[in-house]
């Protein structure tokens, strides 16, 4: 009986190599998944600072319908930050945390406004995104980042 028991009590529990395999597992799947996961959260916050451009475009298009011009849509007159009475200077336009400075440069028939990134999203391979009057997009970094 006791030595049923010495058995028992020796098969019990794992073994050191069986959970440093383990720990180098769970590693090698984090070190896979981090970079993916980062790229996802960039991808996430560029499409929400692209809608704030689109959303900051449909205001300047409401501003130039009342007012049949551009100009006056900058605090300040000659600054490039949005008057807060017609859009937010920054982006996303819920939550906490800011990625992105909105800024807007406007002529009498023309606009050009921008989101420039900032804080966590300032690596961002993108760059600044540019939205024209037109609906020209572009951006200062690297690879197709409009959809």
């Amino acid at each position: 009986m006791k030595q049923e028991l010495k058995q028992m009590k020796l098969q019990s529990g794992f073994t050191l190599i069986e959970l440093m395999i383990t720990v180098a597992i769970v590693g090698i799947i984090a070190a896979i998944a981090y970079p993916s996961y980062v790229q996802y959260v960039e991808k996430a916050r560029r499409a929400d600072g692209m809608a704030a451009l689109v959303s900051f475009a449909g205001a300047m298009e409401r501003h130039f319908t009342v007012n049949s011009t551009y100009v006056g849509t900058v605090s300040g007159g000659t600054a490039s930050t949005p008057d807060p009475s017609l859009f937010p200077s920054e982006a996303p336009l819920d939550g906490g945390d800011k990625y992105y400075d909105l800024r807007v440069e406007a002529a009498a028939t023309s606009f050009s406004i921008s989101a420039l990134p900032k804080n966590a999203q300032a690596s961002d391979t993108c760059g600044t995104l540019t939205l024209q009057h037109t609906g020209a997009r572009s951006q200062s970094g690297s690879g197709d980042c409009w959809p």
